[in-house]
């Protein structure tokens, strides 16, 4: 299989968007079932080898939701070895947000309560997952496509993230905005902006330089790789970024964006987006005055004797 096949966004949107709502109907279980972690890592979902996973959570019983995207099934598992399932092709939110429920029921799940459960930061946030008939499209080539791309990129970030010595999150798949990412601190204390919310509050309590990919949205209908700096430092978007990516004005600061298909056009994909996180970073990091050589690490190895 070829690095970074097409997924243009106008060929799945729809489903797209059915997916996204799917995953944040796992989520909120993930939000109520898991130990609360700094920055909200507890909550975002992991890869696994056939999907995306919670990876185990609660204690009576402790369970798994995992997301089947080869054979189009969610699985909820407990450590005890009872599972419920059920495919999810064809099925609309509310199918898929009461099946989940009977799913977690069946397994002797019964603590966590999503059944007023609504989207979050989507433009049917009023709706209750459980009235959601509309959002039902699933074209299941095109969901695993999202799950082998998603696999891709997420073995590129991780590269990228070994070559940083510091804090470093886990590279994770938010189901919120549906993206993918790893984030590097410099644990410099950050005063939130007044009226920020509970979450941004706790995502951004200390200074970071975040990257990732998404898949697009129809603000930017397409997909692309990303990197930010919070808090901006000044001249952050006057800072040079390799041929084809560029600063995008976004919400009052700057994200730096390399489109997708201008890194599969790429002779190296690979090397085209590392050499695209690493310019990012370094732009955002040596403004905010991060001690850059002192947090390199080359090939994810610290040990003095092992670099040599």
């Amino acid at each position: 299989m070829e690095l970074f096949p097409p997924v243009p966004y106008p060929g799945w949107s729809d489903t797209l968007a059915t997916v996204h709502r799917f995953a944040q109907v796992v989520g909120r279980v993930r939000l109520l079932a898991s130990p609360r972690r700094n920055h909200w890592w507890n909550v975002p979902f992991h890869l696994s080898g056939r999907g995306i996973t919670t990876r185990p959570m609660g204690l009576d019983p402790t369970f798994t939701i995992d997301l089947d995207l080869l054979d189009h099934r969610v699985d909820v598992s407990t450590v005890a070895g009872r599972r419920a399932s059920f495919g999810i092709v064809g099925r609309s939110v509310a199918d898929f947000h009461g099946e989940l429920q009977t799913a977690l029921a069946a397994v002797g799940v019964h603590g966590v309560d999503i059944g007023s459960a609504r989207p979050f930061d989507l433009p049917d946030s009023d709706r209750p997952f459980a009235q959601d008939t509309e959002h039902a499209t699933y074209d299941p080539a095109a969901v695993t496509r999202y799950w082998q791309v998603l696999s891709q990129v997420d073995v590129v970030l991780e590269e990228f993230a070994g070559r940083f010595s510091g804090k470093t999150s886990p590279v994770h798949h938010f189901w919120h905005t549906f993206d993918l990412a790893v984030t590097r601190f410099s644990d410099r204390v950050v005063r939130p902006a007044d009226g920020a919310d509970a979450v941004t509050r706790e995502a951004y309590s200390r200074e970071v330089v975040s990257s990732g990919f998404w898949f697009g949205d129809p603000t930017f209908p397409e997909p692309a790789f990303y990197s930010y700096t919070a808090p901006e430092p000044a001249g952050l978007a006057d800072a040079p970024l390799p041929e084809g990516a560029t600063w995008l004005e976004r919400g009052g600061s700057h994200l730096a964006v390399l489109p997708y298909d201008a890194a599969r056009a790429a002779d190296d994909p690979r090397a085209a987006v590392l050499a695209f996180l690493e310019a990012a970073y370094l732009a955002g990091a040596t403004r905010a005055g991060w001690d850059v050589e002192g947090l390199a690490c080359r090939d994810g190895i610290t040990d003095p004797l092992l670099r040599g």
